[in-house]
């Protein structure tokens, strides 16, 4: 029975590292695409993602650190894209 009760969550986790993946992917190809400099491009995109989950984690009111993955784990993945980013000196900082 404990199998059936951790199904729901690995899916979640499933779909929110499959999202990421997605987004992130669709990030990357815009950045290179863009008429600005890559660097800056993705950076500001990452920034911009991060915002928004955070922002779609507040409004569907989900627990920041529960068993499961979801928007606030995403939303800290992109932040961290981010400072990696302005680390590397691909972008200076917004």
């Amino acid at each position: 029975m404990a199998q059936i009760q951790n199904a729901p969550r690995e899916l979640g986790s499933r779909r929110v590292l499959a999202r990421f993946v997605i987004r992130t992917t669709i990030l990357v190809a815009f950045a290179a695409l863009g008429s600005i400099d890559f660097g800056k491009s993705l950076a500001a995109l990452l920034a911009m993602s991060a915002i928004l989950c955070a922002v779609l984690a507040v409004v569907r009111r989900e627990a920041a650190f529960p068993p499961a993955i979801n928007h606030w784990d995403e939303a800290l993945a992109y932040a961290a894209l981010y400072f990696l980013t302005v680390a590397l000196g691909l972008s200076s900082p917004l």
